[in-house]
């Protein structure tokens, strides 16, 4: 599945107001909260997924980026929020650089074989650097979903994202 897929405008913060990772990932948390894409009864669980995680090896990649995901048995489909942070959040990233594009995953558990898919797709649309110039200047929810599909449409993604 592709971001630009897993993606709508009520999941995407631009201006993150978080300064650290555990402020992050509860400001991505309540971005799903506030779009009704969980249930307030899932906030914990869904952060106690995600700082598992974390606590086993940090979601910072390069390029200031950082991927936090977690999986539940409480959720039936991937779920997705991205943000956008002008100032940067301190990952534990593999570069060092303080991560400005946060991309937060749900994912079920019971679809754990399809979820790696998920992932390499995510990690490889995210490494093209004039996207993430885009995203990291973007102005509106709009303009990052738009960047991100207009990217995902391209063939030479088609032709590097293993889908049929």
């Amino acid at each position: 599945m592709r971001l630009g897929d897993l993606l709508h405008r009520d999941v995407i913060r631009v201006g993150l107001r978080a300064h650290t990772k555990e402020e992050a990932l509860e400001e991505m948390v309540d971005v799903l909260l506030e779009a009704h894409e969980i249930p307030l009864s899932l906030r914990e669980p869904v952060l106690e997924a995600v700082h598992e995680r974390e606590s086993h090896h940090s979601t910072g990649m390069q390029y200031g980026v950082a991927v936090p995901h977690g999986h539940t048995d409480r959720v039936e489909d991937i779920i997705a929020a991205i943000g956008i942070s002008k100032e940067g959040i301190p990952f534990e990233s593999l570069d060092g650089i303080s991560a400005r594009i946060i991309v937060l995953l749900v994912l079920p558990r019971r679809t754990f074989y399809r979820n790696p898919h998920t992932m390499a797709g995510i990690a490889h649309l995210l490494e093209n650097a004039s996207l993430r110039d885009k995203l990291k200047t973007a102005t509106d929810a709009d303009t990052v979903l738009r960047a991100i599909k207009e990217e995902e449409s391209k063939p030479s993604f088609n032709n590097l994202d293993g889908e049929q």
